[in-house]
């Protein structure tokens, strides 16, 4: 077997990714090269490493045992990438982060803006995830760190508080609903609804919300910023569920009211979430820092 780092990051991005598209993507090679590359090592190996399939790939048992010392090997070329960058006059190294969509809008920009700035040789690679998938991937090795709501069950893995936030319903100036001092989601499904994208966490989120009391999401439009949602809300296109930092920060520019909701799950207490701290990097062991401070 003949795989060189090239060959594993690859494989790597694929199988996260779920499709070799997307994964030769990742990995800024041509769709031809990465086909041709994931062919060449399972012929190496004399076994097959991914099922191909309408909706994309998955890997086989070999893949799966493949892929685990591929992050393993990965992880540990990265580390000393950036310890021995330090000798030549700086830090070098990438950080792959999982968050959900609360904390990728509301807290995560800024953050990554005064670190990054800090420190130039160094890149974070951020996909946005729902809280349960973060922690599985977490787990596996598939990112260095999530960030996920302070409800969802992390397992072994360590946990640090990051911030406090709340979801709550904006609605329009004169909306039956805006007069209200509390609501609970299930009087919101009532009504047509404004947020972001199907594919988004947040989204997904609600919508598995709803169908646990059995419930569809009335979703008219779809966009891509809390900010956007806030601005149709006050058009009266329909009612929306956002963050309230955000709400609150609309609300002073914005003809919209902001109503608590009285669902327990409404409340963020958003967590960092990884498997060891003292085993990352340096650079990345910084950046925790950075984001608990």
């Amino acid at each position: 077997m003949r795989f060189d780092l090239v060959d594993l990051s690859l494989f790597r991005h694929v199988v996260e990714a779920g499709s070799i598209t997307h994964g030769a993507e990742r990995g800024h090679l041509a769709l031809a090269a990465a086909s041709t590359r994931i062919r060449a090592m399972e012929e190496s190996l004399g076994a097959a490493l991914l099922i191909r399939h309408r909706q994309g790939v998955t890997p086989t048992p070999a893949g799966r045992a493949l892929l685990a010392h591929a992050r393993t090997l990965l992880t540990d070329i990265e580390r000393m990438q950036g310890e021995l960058s330090a000798y030549s006059g700086g830090t070098a190294g990438q950080i792959r982060v999982l968050s959900n969509t609360h904390a990728l809008t509301e807290f995560l920009p800024e953050a990554l803006s005064a670190y990054l700035a800090a420190h130039p040789g160094i890149s974070v690679d951020i996909d946005e995830r729902t809280s349960d998938e973060i922690v599985g991937l977490v787990a596996e090795g598939a990112a260095d760190l999530g960030i996920v709501s302070g409800t969802v069950d992390t397992g072994q893995l360590q946990t640090f508080p990051f911030r406090q936030d709340r979801f709550v319903l904006v609605a329009a100036t004169g909306h039956p609903l805006a007069e209200q001092d509390r609501v609970a989601f299930a009087e919101v499904l009532n009504h047509d609804l404004v947020g972001l994208d199907r594919l988004s966490a947040i989204t997904r989120f609600l919508a598995e919300k709803a169908a646990r009391i059995g419930r569809p999401m009335r979703l008219r439009v779809q966009l891509r910023s809390f900010d956007a949602v806030c601005r149709l809300v006050e058009c009266r296109v329909g009612l929306g569920i956002v963050p309230e930092t955000t709400a609150r920060r609309a609300a002073r520019a914005m003809g919209i009211r902001v109503v608590p909701l009285v669902d327990i799950w409404a409340a963020r207490d958003l967590t960092l979430c990884l498997r060891d701290l003292a085993a990352l990097p340096a650079f990345a062991q910084d950046f925790v820092a950075h984001l608990r401070a």
